[in-house]
Parts: C-alpha cells; structure tokens; sequence
C-alpha cells in the first residue's frame, strides 16, 4: 500500500497524507492554491518573447537549453526490436532541421502541415518543428483508411503530408481528390517519385539552426478532428497559448517534477498524445516514454519495470484490460519507480482504482476534459482525498457548474449539463471553416461540454454520461457509467457499454454488453448470477434487462467504448463515421 494513503474507509473515500508520499507533490493545498490564483500563476511558468510572443514548441524544448537539463535525455522510444533517445539538446536541432525543411520547399506560415505516421521519433520532431515554423500542424492515427484521411487531409487544405512508407499507398488512392497537397515527406528508407520527398535525405540537407518564429499567443498552432454522431469531423484548432494550461496541469495534476520518468501512453493522434504526450511533459523537463509497439499488458509492465517509470498517465481501457490478466502478472515486475497514476480518456470506474491500489500499491487519478478544452480542467490530485469515480475537483482558476438547458446553475447533488466558464489558455479558439459549430459550444456565458454530471456536498463532480446517451426509462433518466461502474465490480465482468434500447412499456429499457474476464465462458447460470449481483447495487429502475456477452466492445483509438455504436448495431441503424474505431 502506498505510504501516504490510507485503506478503503466506509466512505468509500481514499484518505491522503501529503507528508507520507513518495514525494511532496507541486500543489500541497488544493484550496490554498485555488485562493491564490491568477492569470499571473499561468504566466510566470512560460517564458514569452521580448516582444510578448510566444512559440509552444520553443517552450517545450528550446528554452531548456540554457539550463542543465540541455544534456539530459528527453525521449526514450521504444520499438519492436530496438531503442532510440534524444536529449533535449538532439530533440531542439532535429526540430529545427524539419523546420528548415519547410522553408527550403517554400511552405509558409500558417500552411496546414499533416503527420500520418506511427508512434516513431519522425513523429514528435516533425510536430515541434512545424510549430516552431509557425504552420498548423495535425495529427492522424496510423490506422486511418483512405476515407478517413481525405475527410482531414482534404477538409484542411494541408500543403504538406508526412507518412511513411507502409502507410503512403492509402494516401495514393486519394491524393487526387487533395489539390491542395503539394508535398508529400515520407520517412525511412525510401526512394521518392514524382511529387514526393525523402524525409531523411531532405534532413540531412539542412542545419540545426533556425530562427523559431515568434507566435500571437492565440494564433493556430496545432488542429485535431473529432468525430461526432453524425457528419463528418470537425477539425479543432488550437494556440500556442494552450502551452500555459498544459504545463501547469502537467505540474499540478500530473505531479511531474524534473527527475521524473513519465510515461503517457496516449497517441498524439489524440489530443491527450500531444498536450500530455509532447508539450505539458517537456516544457516540465521530464524524460518521456514513448513505445512505438501495440498494446502488450507484459510489455507495459516491463517498460515500466526497465525504464523506471514513475509517473504513468494511460487509459480506463487499457487499466481493464491489465485487469483482466490478473494481479499475477503485475507482481513479475518491479513496480516500485512508480509514484504517481492518472486515468484519462472516459471515466474511470471505481473498480480499477481500489485494483490499482491493491495490486500496484497505488490508486489511479482520474480526471476530465475535451479535445476541445486543450487540457485538464477537472481532476483528482496527488494533494488531495480521491472519492474513486469521481473526477475530482476543478483545477486552480477553473469555474465548473451544473446547468439546465438555459445555463442556470443547479443546486448541489442535481443532475444537469456540466459547464465551464470560458477563459482557460488552452480553450479551442475555432472550429475550421464552422464558425456555427463552434458557437454551438457556448450557452449564457458557459462552455457546454455535452456531458451530463452532478456536483456533490464536498465539491466532487460525478460523470453521469453524455448527454446523448443518458437513458430514460419509466420516467427515470438513468446515466450508463453508473451501470458500467456496477457491471465491472463482478468477477466475471471485464468491460461493459450500456444502451438504451426502445421499449414501448418504458420508453426505453437498459441494455448492456460486456465481455468477460479470462477463465469465465458465457452460461445461462453465470448471466443470472451477474443479473442478482447487480439488483443488489442498483435502483430497480437502473438494471440491465437484458445483457449480451461480446467478444469485444466497439471503442475509440483513445480507449473510449462508443455506446453510439453498439445502439446503432442493436437498432439496425447506421453507425455514422467510424474512423476512430480501434478496429474499423
């Protein structure tokens, strides 16, 4: 059990003693730091130009090189059969090297530049070095087909695409449909044909200097595509002024100090990969693990095991299905680096924060935010008592509320949309070429996430579930995760995603599908058995009635069960755009 954290109370709440942990955390009192805070707070961690300019990737990197931290290693990446780092100093000249050759090939600022590449070193140098060229730089997950890429290559107008060899046959199918694309860089050991350039060859012509273009805090930095429903994606757009919030939640939330070994597990295809995979974590002057290779529950203990990690920041989903091997794998491995766990992407259930404290000796930290937000803006800390499946409280200088559909506040422990009111750094500052979507998004001075939570006594918020998928049955509005959190308490149960289906006596009935933990087969007496436990958690009106057992559940690339889906599949309907399906 981690010194500084007490057993699991009647409460059912986890108890901190800050003087107890491995390390005094970088926000000792929650309420002393929300008391004292200012935009002064943000702004003092940053170090903007002489003119009040700013570049997010110069901040990340470039200004650690007139500190000793020059020399240390920045990046450990980790592939199938070997390993690659590059100090702070080597990360700062490659960047600048992609950087230069942009300006060789005549690309100009504010040019969309597009990264269609694996978890690799091309990837992370590419991103800083369009940044610090001053382009708009976006991210695609490796596993995009044709389709999926021309919806945010070709909706983007990028000018330059860089990919590597395996991926470059999808983006020959459509190249003729992106007027736009003029360049085409492809990594590795490659012989370019028309209209295409070596990534390597085109490096190796360049020098490791370059005058790191001096940025408008809110001028485009960096864009993401999400997918909704229904359409197409909407691409995301974000400053470089993001990099104020990202490093202070790295530094408050995340707890990284200099000495760490930070392991974020995310793909910079997704926001998380980028301000908590790239910019939060170097702009703090810690050594970041990227591994390059699919999902393996032994390799990820062995990377921590190796390379001492000591703070690890990954999915709900991957959490489970580390569960789901069992304790017994966990204890090969010498976990003891570790001292700091967070959870991202969905909520996480209160199950797998009671397993990681049992079976790792730590709990994990859940928090909450958006692509759109930029960064963390509600969390559990490492200061502060963690009530396992909530998402904690807001950060320092962060207004959240409960609403009603005309942005009124709602009183402690009521159901409503969850807001925030706009102002952080690294809010969105547009949605491309959708300037209704993008105001959509704000209601009666609030930033409406789309989600629907509760705030409780102590100032804990409580994910209920999108507002898309709370379910109303008998008249009763029943959120899933409650359900899903009740589901994965049984042994048998690994994950769950909850619908709800149409019922013409109730309007709509709970469905849910689960797959189970090794060692259980589906059976007549394991789905009563299962059907008992949960009638004893759960109100009678929000149990499932009806449960089938999946071999998998449909989730995002980010680890995200998409409940849309499996509605859509139960329905017979269209499932809509399924790009960022793990397995589409």
């Amino acid at each position: 059990m981690e010194d500084g954290v007490e057993e699991k109370t009647e409460d059912k709440i986890i108890v901190k003693d800050v003087s107890k942990l491995k390390k005094e955390p970088n926000m000792k009192d929650y309420d002393e730091a929300c008391a004292s805070f200012s935009e002064d707070t943000y702004k003092k961690e940053i170090e903007f130009f002489d003119d009040g300019t700013l570049n997010a990737a110069y901040n990340a990197v470039d200004r650690h090189l007139k500190t000793p931290l020059k020399d240390k290693t920045a990046l450990v990446w980790i592939g199938d059969d070997s390993e690659k780092t590059f100090t702070y100093k080597e990360l700062a000249e490659e960047s600048n090297r992609f950087a230069n050759v942009l300006a060789k090939h005549g690309v100009q600022r504010g040019e969309r530049v597009f990264l269609f590449l694996p978890r690799v070193p091309e990837l992370y140098i590419s991103f800083l070095g369009g940044m610090k060229f001053g382009a708009v730089v976006g991210t695609l997950f490796a596993a995009f087909g044709p389709s999926a890429i021309l919806d945010r290559v070709g909706n983007a107008e990028a000018s330059v695409l860089v990919t590597s060899p395996e991926l470059k046959p999808r983006i020959d199918e459509i190249r003729d449909q992106m007027p736009a694309l003029k360049h085409i860089i492809v990594t590795g050991d490659y012989e370019p044909g028309d209209g295409e350039l070596s990534f390597d060859k085109e490096m190796a012509s360049v020098g490791p200097d370059f005058d790191i273009v001096h940025m408008p805090p809110k001028e485009r930095a960096y864009m993401l595509y999400t997918s909704g429903t229904t359409g197409k994606p909407k691409g995301v757009i974000h400053s470089h002024y993001d990099i104020l919030h990202q490093h202070l939640t790295a530094k408050w939330i995340l707890d990284l100090h200099e000495d760490d070994v930070y392991w974020c597990t995310a793909d910079p295809g997704w926001v998380t990969g980028i301000a908590y995979g790239i910019l939060g974590p170097w702009s703090n002057g810690v050594t970041s693990i990227v591994d390059g290779r699919r999902f393996d529950p032994e390799n990820w203990y062995k990377v921590i095991h190796d390379h001492k990690v000591s703070v690890w920041y990954t999915a709900p989903t991957a959490i489970r299905m580390m569960m789901r091997e069992g304790p017994e794998l966990a204890k090969k491995y010498d976990l003891s680096s570790l001292r700091f766990l967070a959870s991202v992407g969905e909520p996480l259930n209160p199950e797998a924060v009671w397993w990681s404290l049992e079976n790792i000796g730590l709990p994990f930290h859940d928090n909450f935010w958006q692509t759109e937000t930029g960064g963390i803006l509600i969390a559990n800390y490492a200061s502060m008592d963690i009530k396992p499946g909530s998402m904690g409280k807001p950060f320092p200088g962060i207004t959240a509320a409960i609403v009603d559909k005309d942005g009124n506040e709602k009183p402690v422990g009521k159901a409503g949309d969850l807001a925030i009111r706009p102002g952080w750094p690294s809010l969105m500052i547009e949605i491309w070429k959708n300037k209704e979507k993008f105001d959509e998004y704000f209601r009666n001075g609030w930033y409406i996430t789309g989600d629907k939570a509760r705030v409780d006594e102590d100032g804990y918020f409580w994910f209920i579930g999108r507002a898309d998928d709370v379910i109303n049955t008998s008249g009763h509005r029943v959120g899933p995760f409650e359900i899903e959190s009740a589901l994965i308490e049984h042994p048998a149960v690994a994950e769950a995603g909850v619908i709800g289906k149409p019922d013409e006596l109730r309007g709509e009935i709970i469905k849910a599908f689960i797959t189970l933990q090794k060692g259980y087969d589906p059976s007549d007496d394991l789905m009563e058995d299962i059907k008992k436990f949960i009638k004893k958690r759960l109100a009678g009106h929000a149990y499932p009635k009806e449960i089938e057992v999946r071999d998998s559940l449909p989730k995002t690339r980010s680890g995200k069960i998409m409940r849309r889906v499996l509605k859509a599949q139960e329905l017979g309907e269209d499932i809509g755009d399924t790009s960022t399906l793990e397995d589409d």
